[in-house]
């Protein structure tokens, strides 16, 4: 009986003792070195008149878009990738279909950091339409004023990249080359996009661009993303900068349903000599993708975009 009862504490130290070793063990970082974070939307919108006074006409209309951010974080690296995708049409009676929306916005950007929130970085991106588009309010019997990639923009960079927090990120490239393409043979003419001679398909430059991108919370699911860059043509008159800003108001009505605003504002010499504005609202169906954690510290940052 002594014998027993001398085991039983004796049995218990051992299992404390196993327990202290085991608890010395190297914690594993589960967390993932991908995240996708992304929504997918399709505004409807409607309008009927029967022997209404006021006057009007039927229409009706769509609006699809797809907007993502697929980081890769791990040690040092940051390879952050963006889709922006959207297309939308209108056809009211009497007037016919007309295109209402349609970007093709890619970009990837690759960083090695060397200081707190700092990273030599290069990257690409690509900006362009889905669809020709044409004066007088995109009626395809007006005159047409571009096509896929006509204009398409590409531009090829090294520079910096600052990153405190996944609400802010700044890209400074002091070496950039930017080609604008004219792949439509009927708008090959010199003057358009810059373009030097008619049937030329495509305009070098070569440059300064910097961009910046800030998220900002304005209250529980209401939150307002800005993206903004300029570009200097060292080659010729690099005063000449090109300007473009993008505002997106997104508000949450509950999990599937939100309400976006849209501002873009865009000024380029070889373009037309004026600013040009594009503003859209839509109501619709969204579904947002939140698949992964980021490594970085602040996490909390990310909050605006959680289901």
């Amino acid at each position: 009986m002594k014998k027993t009862l001398l085991a039983i504490p004796l049995f218990w130290g051992i299992a404390a003792s196993a327990q202290e070793v085991k608890s010395d063990a190297p914690v594993v970082d589960t967390t993932k070195a991908w995240s996708i974070q992304g929504q997918n939307t399709l505004m409807l919108n409607q309008a009927a008149f029967s022997n209404w006074v006021g006057g009007g006409a039927n229409n009706v209309g769509w609006l699809a878009g797809v907007n993502y951010n697929m980081t890769y974080e791990k040690g040092k690296d940051l390879w952050e990738n963006i889709i922006i995708l959207g297309y939308g049409q209108n056809n009211t009676k009497g007037v016919g279909t007309r295109k209402t929306q349609d970007v093709i916005n890619l970009s990837t950007n690759y960083g090695r950091e060397f200081a707190k929130h700092w990273y030599l970085s290069g990257g690409a991106s690509l900006q362009t339409q889905f669809a020709a588009g044409y004066a007088d309010g995109n009626n395809p019997e007006a005159a047409k004023i571009s096509n896929f990639m006509a204009p398409g923009y590409v531009n090829v960079g090294v520079g910096v990249t600052y990153r405190p927090n996944d609400n802010l990120t700044v890209t400074l490239r002091p070496a950039n080359a930017r080609w604008t393409f004219v792949l439509d043979d009927d708008l090959q003419y010199a003057g358009n996009y810059g373009l030097k001679h008619d049937g030329d398909s495509s305009l070098f430059q070569f440059g300064f661009l910097g961009t910046a991108m800030y998220k900002l919370k304005i209250m529980d699911n209401i939150t307002l993303t800005n993206t903004g860059s300029a570009f200097s043509n060292y080659l010729d008159h690099p005063e000449r900068l090109v300007l473009s800003y993008s505002g997106i108001l997104n508000m949450k009505i509950n999990k599937f349903i939100s309400t976006n605003i849209t501002l873009d504002l865009l000024y380029d010499h070889n373009q037309i000599r004026r600013t040009q504005l594009k503003q859209t609202l839509g109501v619709g169906f969204a579904y947002n993708i939140d698949n992964g954690q980021k490594r970085s510290k602040n996490v909390d940052n990310q909050t605006w975009q959680k289901k």
